[in-house]
């Protein structure tokens, strides 16, 4: 039983108040012996816990995942695997979608979006997509509506602008972008939106594995851009995700 299925069986009569105490105090983590599988996160956050799969083996991610569901999650998600171990994943797990371009393993999904307003993604370059998608489907997962518009780099800046509707009406603004990084800049200075700028690792040598990119986005002088690590798609997506459950949730 989870914490919210606890509760209710106590208000309902079910269980007494000794046996929801012993329930609440088991409920907080799952030792696996490899892993730690943290079930109140989503009581502390909102959000249940995210599966890193890249140092992990495949055995180990199916066993973390058959847990979950066994303690109930409707909902699994996680990020970069490769596609080798998601094939030895879905022996054990067969439920469990993949998107390759991102990496993304994940099991179920919202019906519907649970905030107002979207997320809107912006790729510079088809080099970025695996960052993108990964932010995308982190948002989606979280239950927003998500749009995305990729190869709008500032390199064809037209392509960019002839996307400003799909810009304002955007609550949040994800910029993915390698080289020089411009395009968070150029985006800051378009809307009256937040940005969270994404630094890729696309590039030639001196663009230092993405710290180039980082650096000018860092240095942006466009108010209202704020920066994540170099390809954290997953932390863009969620960022982007709590800004806007400000926005007021769907009732």
């Amino acid at each position: 039983m989870n914490t919210r299925e606890i509760l209710q069986r106590l208000a309902e009569g079910k269980i007494g108040v000794e046996e929801a105490e012993k329930a609440l105090k088991i409920e907080p983590f799952e030792e696996l012996g490899y892993a730690k599988v943290d079930y109140h996160r989503e009581v502390r956050t909102g959000v249940p816990e995210i599966i890193y799969c890249a140092g992990k083996t495949a055995q180990q991610i199916a066993g973390i995942i058959n847990n979950m569901v066994e303690h109930g999650a409707e909902a699994v998600f996680g990020t970069r695997c490769s596609k080798e171990k998601y094939m030895q994943i879905r022996e054990s797990c067969p439920e469990i979608a993949y998107d390759e371009i991102s990496g993304i393993i994940s099991r179920g999904k919202l019906t519907a979006p649970v905030n107002n307003g979207n997320i809107l993604v912006l790729c510079a370059g088809t080099s970025d997509l695996p960052v993108a998608r990964e932010a995308a489907l982190t948002a989606e997962f979280l239950g927003n509506e998500v749009k995305e518009v990729y190869d709008v780099g500032v390199a064809g800046i037209h392509r960019l602008l002839s996307q400003m509707e799909v810009i304002s009406e955007a609550n949040v603004i994800i910029a993915v972008a390698g080289m020089e990084g411009a395009l968070a800049s150029v985006v800051g200075g378009l809307t009256d939106k937040p940005v969270i700028a994404v630094p890729t690792s696309v590039g030639y040598g001196a663009s230092f594995g993405g710290v180039a990119a980082l650096l000018a986005m860092l240095n942006s002088c466009a108010s209202g851009v704020s920066v994540v690590n170099i390809d954290n798609g997953f932390g863009a997506g969620y960022m982007a995700h709590t800004i806007n459950c400000l926005a007021g949730r769907r009732s």
